[in-house]
């Protein structure tokens, strides 16, 4: 397939994960929100969820079938405690792990908070033909996250490539 099918806009689903945050709260969830309009994306839906195995995976169940929408950017859950499970459900529905994106999360990361780094475990992976990528929740990782890591892979001028260019084949067999 030639890139001329890739999506002008991609439609991304913004999970936040989170036993305190609502909408007005939610600054993580609000940022991502305009960075990726600002991008010239669509936000197809928004959604809050408690740190709780069977609400993560509900959502994720419903965006990874809905076909507008094209990767899913969640915030929160990655950290060490107890109730912090998102990598453990996101894991659950890769087909395909992106490896590297914890990798260059966390080079990325090291700029801002150092060493500290090391208490993400954001991940990424492909379900079906849904990217999902796990932020950590705080507004300075979703920062990094999109401004040093996800926006340029979802620029369809980004060279040598972007993820862009990958959608419509993600479906192949």
């Amino acid at each position: 397939m030639s890139d001329n099918l890739a999506p002008k806009t991609v439609g991304f689903a913004v999970l936040t994960i989170s036993d305190t945050r609502d909408e007005s709260t939610d600054t993580s969830g609000a940022y991502l929100i305009d960075a990726i309009r600002e991008a010239d994306h669509a936000v197809i839906d928004r959604a809050i969820v408690r740190d709780e195995k069977e609400a993560i995976a509900l959502k994720l169940e419903e965006w990874i079938a809905d076909p507008a929408i094209h990767a899913v950017i969640s915030t929160g859950g990655t950290g060490l405690t107890g109730r912090d499970i998102t990598p453990e459900v996101f894991k659950t529905f890769y087909d395909k792990e992106i490896e590297g994106f914890s990798v260059v999360f966390h080079m990325v990361s090291f700029e801002s908070v150092g060493v500290s780094t090391l208490q993400s475990r954001a991940t990424a992976g492909i379900a079906g033909e849904t990217f999902l990528f796990a932020l950590p929740g705080s507004s300075g990782a979703v920062r990094d996250g999109w401004e040093k890591v996800l926006r340029a892979e979802f620029d369809p001028e980004h060279k040598p490539c972007n993820l862009i260019e990958m959608i419509p084949r993600l479906g192949e067999k």
